[in-house]
């Protein structure tokens, strides 16, 4: 399968453009592509601006992809894509998607056809915030929620009938789903269209109820989901989960599910963007005199080299040793903020060296003695 143009490009965009610019730029390409343009209609790049709007136009679809990509829509476990069917729940290029609609709303072209109301509907998306382990979320690793879900019944395939011949066609509405109702007021009489009372909208009536889902057309089940944590996903992130949203209406298909992650504090590393920082206590020998360490890293413990005189405070680079960033791969930096300790008790042969080094050790040259010599007495 060739890959996908991205989808700020495919609209001429930047990524910083507004809804206005955006639905300006689709409106401009829609026009130029559509299959009915004799001069320059191309329905498979109609179809591939129809879909770039379709993404950046809604925020969430949006902010989902600038921080996955394509890969947000293709999660393992998450139903794929198959047969090139649109991966964003947005309804182009599928069955019963009409083109003149889109161009009619957008372009003129006479009054736009009324929905039908019993043609099969997307349920709406659904998000639901976990709590994952830091490690977990570096890592990656597969969790599972438990969750109810409404599953189209298989018995009758969401038409809610014992049999096909079951459904006929509702007599009040003649199948259109809605009826003309008039009112009375001090303006007048009102005309308005109203949902069927008899039918309730789907425009049909069933004779005959399926047993195994007394005629609702779904059931609902407790089911284990298993989500794939992506290794290097941030908090705030959002993991899509194909057809785990709220139900369809009419036989259409659920909506997705949506996994906001929220990551649980480390009692040592302090995550920044793909960076780790660490605090390191650091006896203030090995401060003074220099030694290697080894500290540990999100990925295993990683050797560091203290050089001699390192102050307290000091802030060292651990360069590629903080966190693989989740599309690129490429690793952040670990900063390790040495905390160095000066011991409150001390063995005689302890104290004797010590007592040796400031023998040695000219007066003059004393940090306290430097310091003085700043104030004018």
């Amino acid at each position: 399968m060739a890959e996908k143009r991205d989808c700020y490009e495919i609209l001429g965009v930047s990524k910083r453009a507004t809804k206005d610019e955006i639905k300006s730029a689709y409106r401009k390409l829609a026009k130029k592509f559509h299959p009915d343009n004799k001069e320059s209609g191309d329905e498979t790049k109609f179809k591939e601006v129809q879909m770039a709007y379709d993404i950046l136009y809604d925020d969430q679809k949006r902010s989902t992809y600038d921080q996955f990509g394509y890969a947000a829509f293709e999660q393992p476990g998450g139903g794929g894509n198959p047969g090139g069917a649109n991966p964003f729940g947005g309804g182009f290029g599928g069955e019963g998607f009409d083109f003149g609609d889109i161009f009619n709303s957008f372009f003129g072209g006479g009054s736009r056809r009324q929905a039908n109301p019993t043609a099969p509907r997307r349920g709406n998306d659904v998000v639901m915030r976990v709590k994952v382990d830091f490690m977990d979320a570096v890592l990656g690793r597969d969790i599972t929620i438990p969750m109810n879900i409404d599953e189209t019944c298989s018995a009758c395939h969401g038409s809610g009938a014992r049999t096909p011949h079951d459904v006929k066609t509702c007599p009040t509405c003649n199948g259109r789903g809605y009826v003309r109702m008039q009112r009375r007021s001090l303006f007048g009489t009102m005309e308005s269209e109203e949902a069927c009372p008899n039918c309730g909208g789907s425009g049909k009536i069933i004779t005959d109820k399926c047993p195994s889902c007394s005629g609702k057309g779904y059931n609902r089940k407790k089911k284990d989901v298993t989500v794939h944590i992506l290794a290097g996903i941030n908090e705030g992130q959002q993991i899509r989960v194909n057809g785990l949203g709220e139900r369809g209406a009419n036989g259409g298909p659920n909506g997705d599910l949506y996994v906001e992650v929220v990551i649980k504090p480390h009692p040592n590393f302090t995550r920044d963007g793909n960076d780790i920082h660490i605090n390191v206590p650091l006896d203030f020998v090995d401060a003074v005199l220099g030694t290697d360490i080894d500290v540990p890293a999100v990925y295993g413990e990683v050797t560091l080299n203290i050089p001699a005189g390192t102050q307290p405070g000091q802030i060292l680079r651990m360069k590629g040793q903080g966190i693989k960033d989740l599309r690129s791969g490429k690793p952040g930096n670990q900063y390790v903020h040495l905390i160095v300790k000066v011991p409150t008790s001390l063995s005689k042969e302890q104290k004797n060296i010590l007592e040796s080094f400031r023998a040695a050790s000219n007066p003059k040259d004393s940090f306290f003695t430097k310091f003085k010599k700043t104030f004018k007495i």
